[in-house]
């Protein structure tokens, strides 16, 4: 199984209201069978104490493994790049990895 992280930097402002109402159920549909699991992380704090997070939001999609998330995204992938104007202005930082436990 992989996941793909999609990390949102803290800073510019994020509508989570339109993010959890409109976009994620977008991605639940246009993913398809091919996303296999989905959990959303709001960041509160960083390491130290009083510290802000560094990511404001965390987002993390299960796949098979890469190539169906590939073909997945191949196909709907500008869509969904093309609505994160609607959420933040924030550049999402994307790692994709190899769950091991």
């Amino acid at each position: 199984m992989i996941k793909v992280t999609v990390l949102y930097p803290a800073g510019p402002a994020f509508d989570m209201d339109y993010y959890l109402n409109r976009h994620t159920p977008m991605l639940r549909e246009k993913l398809g069978t091919a996303l296999t699991s989905l959990a959303i992380e709001q960041g509160v704090a960083g390491i130290a104490p009083q510290g802000a997070p560094t990511y404001q939001v965390l987002c993390h999609l299960g796949f098979a493994n890469v190539e169906a998330f590939q073909a997945a995204f191949a196909q709907h992938g500008a869509e969904v790049m093309a609505d994160i104007p609607n959420y933040t202005a924030a550049r999402p930082v994307i790692q994709i990895g190899e769950v091991m436990a």
